[in-house]
């Protein structure tokens, strides 16, 4: 019997464009002639719920329960009901001539976030035009409703997770297991009715999962065990991003109660493995990488020499199947570049496997998406983004790099310009002295509009602990060559790192300040430093000056370790005034306060002069 897969995307991963993992298996397994399907269930499910039928459902049901807590969205409930199509399409097509009804004050309901709004949507939005403001105001009107579902009727919803918190804490897999025996609830019933839907329309023997984040693991197991249930003869298989990270020490049988196959690191050639195995081409000996239950033992199933299928081989993703017209553009932030992620349409694409640099002491370096770098020609990524355009119609490219190399990146530009294909993308970086201000101007003219980086912390000493292999001066540098082009920068910034000091932190939130104020950046996040598993850090903690406290790891997942830091600063403490300087720094304003004013305790003095960045520039 020949396999016929099915490839999912469970909910909710990003709702503006795919997820690219089933379209890399279905492009991979189309090329070995294995049959196969994917729904994006994600976007299904999201489009199904936010419909005027459902949200009168989500309402009746509210009122069953007696749960009515956001009043101003209740009360209104009928302009909510009345108006979420007109909402949802203008959302997947922002139309000028229904963007001037949508800023209409009076036209959509005003709820808990709409109030806040500023009266007067300029100062808010400042040269915003109006399919932003509608698209802005359109976007509140969905996250009320997703607020209220939340609060009343399914307390796992959540726009881009579902159920997240249950995922990330589960050293066990007890609080899994006991969600699985509830009853279902009136979004989870949708996303079965949708489910069987597609399994109905083919015969379907393998499907698979992929688990990007612990947000898409309740809703897998949710739908693996409908089909256990329901379809006992189809197997079932996991794999992505949550298994290859959080599931490397797995030994607790009970999720093969849901499951046949989890598989870890490329899904490639586990998945051929699989379809080979039900074929009974090969026994359970042969598979690759692939956990499985026997005899009530978890089993490591991993013939070696592994099968290696390089990154220069692989063929193009294919996005056949996915709904192209259905995906949204949010507009929730005003930070210029987590616009990238939430708003329009990006096909998603790697340059290169793995990351060339693999050294950074915090990151996840000893697993094989960070540590094996492969690479292939510009030729082959040229091919790949035509196919690609020609697939989707959409001509935005998102390079989904750890960090593309500057000389792939150099390669592809000029090949871009030279056979005459007309893309805009954007992609993440090292900011490392390669980035010339005249490589930055070949790269803007291919079509690059945005970079992504990591500065994390501003501090030398830090830095190099960090085996960042950049420092302050060469950020500078490379950042305002990329900002001359009208490149825009975004710097992932992260503090607590070990050891990292009060004095640390401030001075590093002055970098930062004047990085923004000589345009070097425009756009920065924080992040508290996580401890990982997998990370140098997380397999040497002695050597970073730290005590790991737990999670005790009771035959489940593995990935989020509890760390006391005895030498560091109070790390958690500075969070919220970091995040205030920088929403400033990022609006334009702010530049000229104090330090220590964002601040509700005493911080040490800057101790970097005021022309540091200028300096290096």
């Amino acid at each position: 019997m020949s396999t016929n897969a099915l490839l999912i995307t469970p909910p909710f991963t990003q709702l503006n464009t795919a997820y690219p993992a089933t379209a890399y298996i279905k492009g991979f397994l189309d090329a070995k002639d294995v049959k196969t399907k994917q729904l994006d269930l994600s976007i299904e499910l999201f489009t199904s719920v936010f419909t005027k039928e459902f949200i009168d459902a989500i309402f009746k049901q509210a009122e069953m329960l007696g749960n009515t807590a956001l009043p101003l969205v209740w009360q209104q409930r009928e302009a909510y009901i009345d108006k979420v199509d007109t909402v949802m399409n203008y959302l997947r097509v922002q139309e000028v001539t229904a963007a001037y009804q949508i800023v209409h004050k009076d036209f959509l309901p005003h709820g808990h976030r709409r109030v806040k709004l500023n009266k007067d949507l300029s100062k808010e939005f400042g040269k915003l035009g109006i399919l932003d403001k509608a698209k802005h105001i359109a976007t509140l009107f969905v996250e009320e409703l997703g607020d209220f579902i939340n609060t009343n009727v399914d307390e796992f919803f959540s726009f881009t997770r579902y159920a997240e918190q249950i995922g990330r804490a589960a050293s066990s897999f007890n609080t899994l297991e006991e969600c699985l025996q509830y009853e279902t609830t009136l979004i989870e019933d949708e996303m079965l009715y949708l489910l069987e839907e597609q399994l109905q329309q083919d015969a379907y023997n393998l499907v698979c999962f992929t688990i990007p984040f612990p947000g898409n693991l309740f809703s897998a197991l949710r739908c693996a065990q409908f089909i256990k249930e329901k379809y006992p003869t189809i197997k079932v298989a996991f794999g992505g991003g949550y298994c290859n990270t959080e599931l490397r020490r797995l030994s607790d049988t009970r999720i093969f109660n849901y499951v046949d196959f989890i598989t870890l690191d490329d899904g490639e050639g586990p998945l051929l493995r699989i379809t080979e195995y039900l074929e009974n081409k090969i026994g359970e000996e042969s598979l690759e990488r692939t956990f499985i239950c026997r005899e009530n033992k978890v089993v490591y199933a991993d013939k070696t020499p592994n099968t290696i299928f390089h990154h220069k081989n692989l063929p193009a993703p294919s996005y056949v199947g996915l709904p192209t017209a259905k995906y949204l553009s949010f507009l929730d932030v005003m930070n210029p570049m987590h616009r990238m992620w939430s708003d329009g349409k990006w096909n998603k694409l790697t340059i290169s496997h793995g990351c060339y640099w693999k050294q950074c002491s915090f990151c996840d370096v000893t697993l094989d998406y960070i540590g094996n770098y492969q690479n292939t020609t510009a030729d082959d990524l040229v091919n790949k983004i035509e196919k690609i355009i020609a697939e989707t119609g959409i001509t935005g490219f998102h390079f989904v790099d750890e960090a593309a190399p500057p000389k792939m990146l150099r390669a592809l530009a000029n090949k871009l310009l030279e056979r005459k294909v007309f893309i805009t993308w954007w992609t993440n970086i090292r900011f490392e002295k390669t980035f010339t201000p005249e490589l930055c101007a070949l790269l803007s003219k291919s079509g690059c509009i945005a970079v992504t980086g990591g500065l994390e912390v501003a501090s030398d000493r830090l830095l190099a602990k960090m085996k960042k292999g950049v420092d302050i001066g060469q950020v500078a540098r490379v950042t305002k060559a990329f900002s001359d082009e009208n490149i825009m920068v975004h710097a992932y910034l992260m503090f607590g790192f070990p050891t990292e000091t009060a004095q640390e932190t401030i001075d590093s939130l002055e970098v930062v300040r004047q990085l923004f104020y000589n345009n070097c950046i425009q756009s920065a996040f924080w992040h508290q430093f996580a401890c990982t598993s997998h990370s140098p850090v997380g397999k040497n903690p002695e050597e970073f000056k730290i005590k790991i406290t737990g999670p005790k790891f009771e035959g489940f997942a593995e990935n989020d370790l509890f760390h006391e830091d005895p030498t560091g600063a109070e790390h958690h403490l500075y969070s919220e005034g970091l995040n205030i300087a920088l929403n400033n720094y990022l609006n334009h304003k702010g530049f000229k306060i104090p330090l220590f004013n964002y601040f509700n305790f005493k911080v040490p003095e800057v101790t970097v002069k005021n022309n540091l960045i200028a300096s290096h520039l």
